[in-house]
């Protein structure tokens, strides 16, 4: 008897040991989330790099991101992993190369088996909060992104794809229902996005808050009408690469772009000053970036198109404040950045654990140093063109100052940023740069056996693998405006 109640007395020790364990386990994890920092994640439509006043851009209006330039670090070269809505979209949630999810073409289904940010947040003790465009779903692009698919994402306002900025629509949260924003998408969502963080800001809980604003991806003559006030086409000069004569509303389109970008700047600077007025401002990452960019006739390619390795397509904004930046506010940085390289770097400085499925590269360093010297190349491509380009299916790489692109066939481009910032000298077979040549091919064969496509085939090869030739579908076939193939199709695991 005695040994029974011995036994017993020893498990309910030990069922107390264990329980302050948990509780103080449950306790340490509630106080290291305190400490965090939130997360606010801005990503703007088809922004390019250069269409800024901090980016030397006199004619285009955007002071309130000017201002936070001098506030945040800047990436002077940062690319698309593949500019394009939905391949960008899906490497930026998982941190992962579109030749490894298989998400290569817009409309595709990003699967639930992926791991992506916000459930890494959530999982470490985020709340996790999402408003605007998804493209990751699939399933229609007017129709409700079902919870579960929602990677993570706890609270919604979001639609999977739509570039009707004054009538927009979304779904939110658990109702079923479709709800319209009451005017221009940036303001209206700014606008409640403001509540989310009256209420958040009220908690001892850190938040990623996602917002993904649809503008100023090209939507002629949508913009308010004031903002299109501000840009007299006849006075807009054109980039020297622009060969205007091929289009002759260039300056109406670059106008109506203009116009959605200042909109959006003043949308953004508001949401900042929110930030700023609850307290929020120096306990947060803030990033602003955009998910491609936009060619505008240059090089002879007519505006609204992208998935092209020139700058003006692949280039986006990356600017990045913090929590203690200092002197680090301001600067500017050369070192090259890709998509995958954002989730991963994002998490390192929030002091989160790095998941092991993630091949982007954790470049706080940069952040924290961003006048040094960095020597890394940054990978994008084209891995399906879904519409008319000059060029087919492609591998890049960027360096702080040279581009080397490549088709499956042959090299096919190198620039030198130093001597020729507009990428009108193509030096691939000038003997003078075979050294560079030859370097900056080691380079991409580095970055591309990292991720398993160092024999990078045709885009055939890659329908074929992830089960896309299964549906009929063949090389240059264009089903990316259709927006339901995610009804019929998830990629194959690789």
């Amino acid at each position: 008897m005695e040994k029974i109640w011995y036994h017993k007395l020893h498990s309910y020790r030990n069922i107390y040991l264990l329980s302050l364990i948990i509780i103080q386990l449950c306790f340490t994890m509630a106080l290291q989330a305190q400490n965090r920092p939130n997360v606010i994640f801005i990503l703007t439509d088809q922004w390019r790099s250069t269409a800024f006043g901090f980016a030397g851009d006199t004619q285009v209006k955007t002071p309130n991101i000017d201002q936070f330039s001098k506030e945040s670090v800047v990436f002077k070269n940062c690319v698309s992993v593949m500019p394009i809505c939905t391949p960008y979209r899906a490497a930026l949630m998982t941190g992962r190369f579109p030749t490894s999810t298989g998400m290569f073409m817009n409309d595709l289904y990003l699967p639930e088996k992926e791991l992506c940010m916000a459930e890494i947040f959530k999982k470490q003790g985020y709340a996790t909060a999402f408003y605007g465009k998804w493209h990751l779903d699939g399933h229609g692009r007017l129709n409700n992104v079902q919870p579960f698919r929602r990677q993570g994402f706890d609270y919604w306002k979001g639609i999977e794809c739509t570039h009707d900025y004054n009538k927009m629509p979304y779904f939110e949260n658990n109702d079923l229902k479709v709800k319209y924003w009451d005017k221009y998408s940036a303001f209206a969502i700014v606008d409640d996005a403001a509540i989310y963080l009256e209420q958040a800001s009220k908690t001892d809980n850190p938040f990623l808050l996602f917002l993904s604003i649809e503008s100023p991806h090209f939507s002629q003559h949508t913009a308010p009408q004031q903002y299109q006030d501000m840009y007299p086409k006849e006075k807009l000069v054109l980039s020297p690469n622009v060969i205007d004569n091929k289009f002759p509303n260039i300056r109406e389109n670059l106008k109506q772009y203009y116009a959605h970008c200042t909109a959006t700047d003043k949308a953004i600077g508001d949401l900042i000053n929110k930030i700023k007025s609850l307290g929020l401002y120096d306990n947060s990452i803030i990033i602003l970036t955009a998910d491609h960019g936009e060619m505008m006739g240059s090089h002879g390619v007519r505006p609204h198109e992208k998935q092209i390795s020139w700058d003006e397509s692949v280039k986006t904004p990356f600017l990045i404040r913090y929590p203690g930046i200092g002197n680090n506010a301001g600067k500017l940085t050369q070192t090259p950045i890709t998509t995958p390289d954002v989730l991963p770097t994002m998490l390192s400085l929030a002091g989160l654990s790095i998941p092991q499925t993630i091949e982007g590269r954790n470049i706080s360093s940069v952040i924290k140093n961003p006048t040094g010297v960095n020597n890394r190349a940054a990978l994008y491509m084209n891995v399906y063109p879904t519409a008319p380009t000059p060029f087919s299916e492609y591998r890049a790489i960027k360096t702080n100052r040279y581009t080397y692109v490549k088709t499956p066939d042959k090299p096919l481009m190198l620039f030198d940023h130093v001597t020729d910032s507009l990428e009108l000298n193509n030096l691939i077979d000038n003997s003078n740069y075979a050294r560079v040549k030859k370097k900056m091919d080691r380079l991409m064969q580095k970055e591309l056996k990292a991720i398993g496509d160092e024999h990078f085939k045709p885009s055939e090869y890659y329908l074929n693998k992830f089960g896309l030739t299964e549906m009929g579908i063949k090389r240059g076939d264009i089903i990316n405006t259709s927006g339901n193939l995610g009804k019929v199709y998830t990629p194959k695991s690789d």
